[in-house]
């Protein structure tokens, strides 16, 4: 009998991690939430849409091309359940849900390339209506061929924040401003690890580039003091303090925000992976080898989810995730040493990245008391302050415990790392010892009229 092996993602690892299965001669399942392939970075536009390559992906329109066109000549190969979300997994089995009905699904192996959402820092005001994520806005941009306003701030740091930017641009839409609090110096000081990866380097720069070319005002080094704005209304406006002090204010009526990416690890952490504080990233990661091989024997991570290294890396791990499978199972594999050694410079150039587009963990210690902090459960950060002091909550489920922050429909995922990092300032302790939010099945809300798949 052949191996019952699981793919959960149907981007560039995914669909990777699917070729070299079917390359071996197995018929893997694919489990997709999106309705097509090709992940957040290539999200497919919808059916009957005719935007070119070009004006989607822009400066990736060949490697997305490329990708789509490796899943068309798949799908014949695979079990494809797209539309289809796995909400909890337990010892060799997978948990699905997919319109009205759910399945329990068994495996030999899985392999999970969950993918990255954005990593954000509360700023006040910024539960105004209006306010997005970058991915939010690059989603809206893709998948509905429309600005998430007429007059956009994008606000944050890192390759994303210049990424969205530029596409906002070249779609024609109106960009108030870029603000972002990394320095120039900070970029300058990574400059010897992004060299390692120089075509890489070069679409960011030109990413600069097409905002010059239209004009759009870039402030770096900038500290977002207030996203403005009424319940009525929405987002009117953004302030922010410049280096030397002095604040200036943006008329909009939308603000994308994001500080680089994080991995979706909640799968990870529901089939049991250990975890480990990474230093250089401030955050807790699963744990894994050199291949994506996770503490539990026949769990493989790949891609964003386990490792933020962009998507060419995610490509590559996805496969070497593949391999380090099919050899567990006993099957030969070749290519694993020039994988590792391709990984090893996009971990290089992913370090660089950290560096020049920092985490702004000092601004959590300097967030208005009345700052919402967790925006489904309207918890600000001075209630976070007070159950320290009051309840000696420095740990992360304690401090959700006495305040609700977690507890919402998106289960930490936009505000698990800023609320971390408010404990840890205010008990005065290493941002290690706060921990992390366990996870929790089902990782997002279910219909309540689910029914089970009956098979036939």
């Amino acid at each position: 009998m052949a191996a019952r092996i699981v793919v959960i993602g149907g981007g560039p690892a995914g669909v990777r991690a699917a070729q070299a299965l079917v390359d071996a001669g197995l018929r893997p399942t694919v489990i997709d939430e999106g309705r097509r392939d090709g992940g957040q970075i290539y999200r497919r536009q919808p059916e009957g849409f005719s935007r070119s390559y070009e004006t989607l992906y822009g400066t990736e329109a060949e490697r997305a091309a490329s990708l789509h066109q490796s899943f068309d000549a798949l799908k014949s190969k695979i079990d494809y359940l797209p539309d289809t979300l796995v909400w909890n997994i337990s010892p060799n089995a997978v948990h699905l849900a997919s319109g009205t009905s759910y399945r329990t699904l068994p495996f030999d192996a899985l392999i999970v390339c969950s993918g990255a959402t954005d990593r954000l820092m509360p700023v006040k005001g910024w539960h105004q209506a209006g306010t997005y994520s970058l991915g939010g806005a690059q989603v809206a941009l893709k998948s509905q061929a429309c600005a998430i306003g007429s007059r956009v701030v994008m606000m944050g740091s890192g390759p994303l924040l210049y990424l969205v930017a530029a596409q906002y641009v070249k779609a024609g839409a109106q960009v108030a401003a870029v603000l972002d609090t990394s320095t120039f110096m900070q970029r300058l000081a990574a400059l010897p690890k992004l060299l390692a990866m120089p075509a890489a380097l070069k679409k960011g720069i030109a990413l600069t580039r097409v905002l010059a070319k239209a004009n759009v005002p870039v402030h770096r080094g900038v500290q977002p003091i207030e996203i403005k704005g009424s319940p009525q209304r929405g987002v009117s406006g953004v302030e922010i303090a410049l280096p030397g002090g002095a604040r200036l204010e943006f008329a909009c009526d939308a603000v994308a925000l994001g500080y680089h990416l994080r991995p979706e690890t909640q799968l990870a952490d529901l089939a049991g992976c250990r975890f480990v504080f990474d230093d250089a990233a401030q955050q807790w990661l699963p744990q894994i080898d050199t291949d994506g091989r996770s503490s539990i024997q026949g769990i493989y991570l790949a891609g964003d989810g386990a490792r933020v290294r962009g998507a060419d890396a995610a490509e590559r791990s996805g496969r070497l995730a593949a391999l380090a499978a099919l050899q567990d199972l006993g099957t030969p594999v070749e290519g694993v040493e020039r994988l590792r050694a391709e990984l090893a410079r996009f971990t290089r150039f992913a370090t660089g990245l950290r560096e020049a587009f920092p985490w702004p963990a000092k601004f959590a210690a300097s967030l208005p008391d009345e700052t919402i902090v967790c925006r489904c459960e309207a918890i600000t950060a001075g209630e976070l302050r007070r159950v320290v002091h009051a309840n000696g909550a420095q740990e992360a489920n304690r401090a959700k415990a006495f305040s609700r922050v977690g507890m919402g429909r998106c289960q930490g995922r936009y505000c698990a790392h800023a609320g971390a990092e408010i404990i840890a300032a205010a008990a005065c302790v290493p941002l290690s010892s706060v921990g992390r939010l366990r996870g929790q099945a089902p990782v997002k809300p279910l219909p309540v009229a689910l029914v089970e798949e009956v098979s036939e």
